[in-house]
């Protein structure tokens, strides 16, 4: 009998064969294409489709075929027909929910969503006219009718996001104001520690925290970040650009439990800013990463988490501003196009909704909410998804 089972295990072993034709499913129509399910031959993996993906798409004459899911034996691929980042442009940009924004389109065809509540933190790098600011844009636009305060860092001096500076309850242009509001930030999170310890609470957002007790998120727009680690001067600017670097990892790596998420951007990020943009990147989940003209930056965005993202983002061409490569929730890499939000258009909304912005005094010093302010951030919470209170870690 044991030698029956070893002669069956030896013919087996002689099957395994990884470079076969795939044994295809049932095709199911999708609104861009179509999924169909693969199963496995002995000896293939995952990965064996992953590599052949392009020819998959040559072969069944589409656009595109992208490996959306896998389990033991089989594998599910989904074929899109045109590229559905063609007519993003047109679009708008959308609230979707409390410290939810949709920003553009996914290859996929389906809407590329910023969900802080889901990815706290994100790094957007592009090239300048790579659609980098246009993102910006399209998230102020989406954040702005939010009942949620905005917070700005712009060391272009200020030109970026002083034409929103209604809506924005601070707003720092040099490295030294930066250092400031930094540390103002540091306190808030002390101080909604304090809070939650009160409430034995691991987070602003678990059910036994009372509601008019729970602290306004925060949402703190970063541009052009390698100015706040660029030294003219090592010997004078040194402590600063310390102060600075530790301040924001702090934030980074303790502000989700408190209600605070970052976006972050620039032109150029590199290692060589030093070991404190690296740490930072460690924190920042989400990942977007427009046309670059370096491949350090595309492999600081994007090469901790995939390389083929890398190779990606190195492909995005010039004449389709807006696309990026972006790794969010799934862990996966898309290419996404943002949809066309104009500095106008983010202006109007951030004029429309300036009284939502609270001062920054009562954000650093005051109750969460004013008495005279919690009917109408009431009203304009009702507009949007309520938060699904899970008790996050910190």
């Amino acid at each position: 009998m044991k030698g029956l089972m070893l002669t069956k295990q030896r013919r087996s072993l002689r099957r395994v064969e990884v470079e076969r034709a795939p044994r295809l499913g049932l095709l199911r129509p999708t609104s861009t294409g179509f999924r169909v399910t693969v199963r496995l031959h002995d000896g293939q993996t995952p990965d064996d489709y992953e590599r052949v993906l392009d020819k998959l798409a040559h072969a069944w004459r589409v656009h595109s075929v992208r490996l959306v899911g896998w389990r033991p034996g089989k594998v599910t691929l989904a074929a899109t027909m045109v590229d559905p980042l063609e007519t993003v442009a047109g679009g708008q940009s959308l609230a979707d929910g409390l410290l939810r924004v949709r920003v553009g389109r996914l290859d996929s065809g389906e809407w590329f969503v910023i969900d802080f509540r889901k990815v706290p933190h994100w790094l957007n790098v592009g090239a300048t006219q790579s659609g980098k600011s246009n993102l910006a844009n399209a998230l102020i636009a989406g954040l702005a009718p939010q009942p949620v305060a905005l917070v700005g860092f712009d060391l272009k001096g200020g030109v970026e996001f002083t034409p929103y500076q209604r809506r924005l309850s601070a707003l720092a242009t040099e490295r030294g104001e930066c250092a400031r509001l930094l540390a103002d930030l540091v306190g808030i999170i002390t101080s909604r520690m304090a809070l939650c310890r009160q409430y034995r609470v691991k987070n602003i957002w678990h059910p036994r925290l009372p509601d008019e007790a729970r602290p306004m998120p925060i949402v703190v727009l970063v541009d052009e970040v390698a100015e706040l680690f660029l030294m003219a001067d090592p010997k004078a600017e040194k402590e600063e650009v310390a102060a600075v670097a530790t301040r924001l990892l702090r934030i980074a790596q303790l502000g989700r439990a408190f209600g605070i998420y970052l976006v972050v951007c620039g032109q150029r990020v590199g290692s060589d800013l030093g070991p404190g943009v690296t740490a930072l990147r460690a924190q920042l989940t989400g990942r977007i990463c427009h046309m670059v003209n370096d491949d350090e930056t595309a492999k600081m965005c994007l090469g901790d988490m995939d390389s083929r993202a890398v190779v990606a983002a190195r492909q995005i061409s010039p004449d389709r501003p807006g696309t990026a490569v972006v790794l969010g929730a799934d862990s996966r890499w898309h290419l996404e196009r943002s949809v066309h939000v104009t500095e106008e258009e983010a202006e109007a909304a951030a004029e429309e909704h300036a009284e939502l912005a609270p001062s920054w005094a009562l954000l650093t010093g005051g109750p969460a909410i004013e008495v005279a302010d919690a009917a109408e951030l009431e009203q304009a919470v009702e507009e949007f998804t309520e938060p699904d209170f899970e008790d996050l870690p910190v």
